[in-house]
């Protein structure tokens, strides 16, 4: 089964917290704290993996989670760091925001790296806490929480050549004439509903063809099948746009081929730019040849080369071949090489600053983004942690917004149900 899109949850791991905890040992005077860190959460890590061709993976698994870091120990021992999850995903994936649409990153290059979410720093244990006032600090930070995130993984197929057109234009028969492919094939609209990959080969060059669901008028709005695809020919070098000219269904070629040319103008501009080689199938089946003659015509003063050809009888298929691998030849684009740098996204947006006062009678309640990852590293049922947390408030310039919002001597600051009175 074919699956190029898929939502999956990840969470780093959180980091461990440092530890309380002092140095006992006979016949040292005043050991003092020896507390170490906690370790760092593990990151969650994706890589292109070229062995990979669909995201069939995540159909079954949505969620996915780093190892945590572990808590430090005394004697000033670290704690050990999480290990990180590595998620391989098919070369020509990529992440995008589910919030925003935003493409985070995209792996198109084998073997490029990029860590979705960090995992958490370890906290600190007391011994960083030691000071000339302060000299048997009884607290430690907790861990921060590793970043947590929604993810849409979309899979943009890698392909030199790019089939596309009207459903029933001949697009699976000519890509199973060309290549070792077997697509489904019949006689009906839509036999095609994932896109097929073949591998043609002529003399010495070869090439990749992407077979892409037929498609109608609308696609580019959402309109049957195509549309979900469409983005699968963005990464393709050419486009042979294959034209129903044999009469057989009535339709007008000329009206098909603008029809999908505006399909793909209206999905993204940049494939409308795309160059085409125009392809007239079933020329076998011509009950009318002033009807490809006129088609050709018009094709060609719109600056469209035209190529005529016939699956079954197999008229003009090396033609086709070999103008294909000319023009890829002519406008060879390197291989993309393998990436060995790691590239980071953004934690989600968090404004650390933001800072919230409510007034209620002679008590100021604070809550806020500052807070909260203060809390998480101090512990207010003790005193020397209290005290690091009072002193820390007025580091950041807490007391004196405080102050500004009215906050007088003998007043009170509330902090997750725990009030303090104010004094100067």
């Amino acid at each position: 089964m074919f699956i190029d899109r898929a939502k999956i949850y990840i969470k780093a791991g959180d980091g461990g917290s440092g530890v309380i905890s002092f140095r006992r040992e006979k016949f040292v005077a005043y050991g003092g704290p020896n507390g170490g860190d906690g370790g760092k959460g593990g990151d969650i890590i994706f890589t292109a993996d070229p062995n990979l061709k669909t995201l069939m993976d995540f159909k079954y698994r949505q969620h996915y989670k780093g190892e945590n870091g572990g808590n430090g120990m005394g004697s000033n021992k670290h704690g050990k760091n999480g290990k990180d999850l590595v998620i391989k995903v098919p070369v020509g994936t990529a992440l995008i925001d589910p919030d925003t649409d935003e493409v985070l990153c995209d792996l198109a290059r084998p073997g490029q790296t990029v860590i979705a979410a960090q995992g958490g720093r370890g906290g600190r244990g007391n011994a960083h806490f030691k000071s000339s006032v302060m000299k048997a600090p009884r607290f430690a930070e907790s861990g921060d929480e590793g970043v947590e995130r929604w993810l849409f993984l979309e899979l943009k197929l890698l392909a030199d050549v790019g089939l596309i057109g009207f459903p029933n234009a001949g697009k699976s028969t000519l890509l199973s004439v060309l290549t070792a492919a077997k697509p489904k094939i019949a006689n009906y609209p839509f036999t095609t509903l994932t896109p097929n990959l073949g591998v043609c080969s002529w003399y010495d060059k070869s090439f990749v063809i992407a077979d892409i669901p037929g498609l109608i008028e609308g696609a580019g709005e959402g309109a049957g099948l195509g549309h979900h695809f469409l983005r699968h020919i963005e990464r393709t070098k050419l486009l042979l746009h294959l034209v129903d000219v044999s009469g057989i269904e009535g339709r007008d070629p000329i009206d098909d081929f603008n029809k999908v040319n505006n399909e793909l103008k209206q999905y993204n501009d940049d494939l409308i730019k795309k160059p085409q080689l125009v392809v007239a199938t079933k020329t076998d089946a011509l009950t009318d040849i002033s009807v490809y003659t006129k088609f050709k015509t018009a094709a060609q003063e719109m600056g469209y080369k035209v190529c005529a050809i016939s699956s079954v009888t197999s008229e003009g298929i090396d033609e086709l071949k070999n103008l294909v691998a000319s023009y890829l030849d002519k406008n060879k684009q390197d291989d993309l090489p393998s990436e060995e740098g790691v590239d980071i996204i953004p934690s989600p947006s968090q404004d650390l600053s933001e800072l919230n006062i409510e007034v209620k009678g002679s008590t100021y309640k604070i809550s806020g983004a500052m807070i909260d990852r203060l809390l998480k590293r101090v512990n207010l049922t003790d005193e020397d942690s209290l005290r690091y947390f009072q002193n820390t408030l007025l580091k950041y310039g807490v007391i004196d917004k405080l102050k500004e919002a009215g906050l007088k001597n003998g007043e009170y600051v509330s902090v997750r149900g725990l009030e303090f009175e104010y004094m100067e």
